[in-house]
């Protein structure tokens, strides 16, 4: 049955449409506090780019809705991680299949403008960081023509300055990759894995492991009153396929002004469990790492860069944890586990142990993980086999989790990673 209204109706209606619609506008710009930004692989357009939905949350509800002109191309195929720059103007998304990462200018709503692109130095990027002016990006392969699926080597990480505003150029792209002597890029087979006390350098004549990278995490940390405890560090998560049985590592570094990496430990990484899959710092005291195949996460102070375990570590996890998390203003960690379905939740003590405070339920396959940057009141997941995303209140007391109202929230097809940034 079709509605009609006479002449006079439609007069009261018009106006008191405009002030419904200029309400709802004003109360959007109000009442939403982050925009956070989900990468789909799923194949679109006749490029077969991926895309990127953009989501606001209203600050009151926690509800997540994409702004109108969302999803955005991603501008390249498989993107599968993402970073946001310090002053949180620019988005950077690694697009795996074609081996390049695309500079977003981040619009005061939401909306993403792609600026400029730059190729990783390696082959199969897979993770990146951002520290500073600095933008490190971690490769499956270096780029030796030797190097490829059929015949593996070992990962690298590459290093890009982010350049400052110049002219007409606004500030975020990307510059040149810092050399690492001759070449743009740190391999990761510094030393390769023999024993529990025999380590040898890579290179020629030397031994032929291939050491799989998985995630990496840069952590500046500032101790007062003492200087040499001061600096920024970039830690690299791997494992040996070479070895029985497999053996995880840490790769450390320190960062220098210009972005370039001074190996930690001598070149010799820590040891993390058999299969670490995801790296986070939150307090820059304490360093985190979850286990694919154990289900646990490794826990570890940082004192000039170098890891140590602390007492209790590891810590239970749920099957397959794939993403983490540190609350970067309250004493709270959060597991994402692939498997499981849901997250873990912890209260983080005072010497950096884990205490268990619960699970909570996610969609289906959660394969990252964040909290909004504004508040931290929020915590929301990429789900990728259930192509949604999860959102949940959070205690900043207790550090429970409460599902957002009407979480989760349809996404693209296929999500892999989530970045947040405040509402401006």
């Amino acid at each position: 049955m079709r509605m009609k209204f006479n002449k006079s109706r439609r007069q009261l209606l018009v106006p008191a449409l405009s002030l419904l619609v200029a309400g709802l506008m004003t109360a959007c710009g109000t009442d939403t506090t982050d925009y956070v930004f989900v990468t789909s692989a799923k194949a679109a357009g006749s490029n077969s780019y991926g895309e990127i939905n953009s989501f606001e949350i209203n600050k009151v509800s926690g509800a997540m809705r994409q702004i109108p002109t969302s999803p955005f191309l991603s501008e390249g195929r498989n993107p599968v991680a993402e970073a946001v720059s310090s002053d949180n103007a620019n988005l950077y998304v690694v697009n795996q299949d074609d081996n390049n990462i695309v500079q977003f200018l981040i619009g005061n709503d939401g909306k993403l403008y792609p600026q400029s692109t730059v190729n990783t130095p390696g082959y199969v990027p897979l993770a990146i960081a951002v520290s500073g002016s600095n933008l490190f990006v971690l490769d499956t392969y270096p780029p030796l023509l030797t190097c490829s699926s059929e015949e593996p080597c070992s990962g690298s990480v590459g290093v890009f300055p982010i350049e400052a505003a110049s002219g007409s150029t606004a500030a975020g792209a990307l510059g040149t990759a810092v050399y690492n002597g001759s070449q743009k890029y740190w391999p990761l087979c510094q030393y390769g894995y023999i024993s529990s006390t025999d380590y040898t350098k890579c290179g020629a004549g030397a031994t032929s492991d291939v050491i799989v990278p998985t995630a990496v995490t840069a952590v500046s940390v500032v101790k007062s009153g003492n200087a040499a405890e001061s600096g920024s560090y970039l830690y690299v998560t791997a494992y040996d396929t070479t070895v029985s049985p497999q053996v995880g590592y840490i790769f450390a570094y320190s960062i220098g002004s210009s972005g370039a990496l001074t190996p930690i430990n001598g070149g010799k990484p820590f040891i993390s469990g058999v299969h670490p899959s995801a790296v986070a710092s939150g307090s820059s005291s304490y360093l985190y790492v979850t286990d694919e195949t154990s289900g646990n996460v490794h826990a570890y102070t940082i004192a000039s860069g170098v890891l140590s375990e602390i007492s209790g570590s590891p810590f239970t996890a749920g099957n397959q944890p794939s993403a983490i998390v540190v609350d970067p203003n309250y004493s709270f960690a959060y597991v994402a586990n692939a498997q499981s379905g849901n997250v873990s939740a912890y209260s983080i003590g005072s010497n950096g142990a884990l205490t268990s405070i619960g699970t909570y339920t996610t969609g289906i396959q959660p394969v990252a993980i964040g909290i909004d940057p504004s508040t931290s009141h929020w915590l929301f997941t990429a789900n990728f086999l259930g192509g949604n995303v999860s959102n949940f209140e959070l205690d900043t007391t207790t550090g429970t989790l409460v599902n957002a109202q009407h979480s989760p929230y349809k996404s693209n097809e296929l999500p892999t990673a989530v970045a947040a940034v405040p509402h401006k």
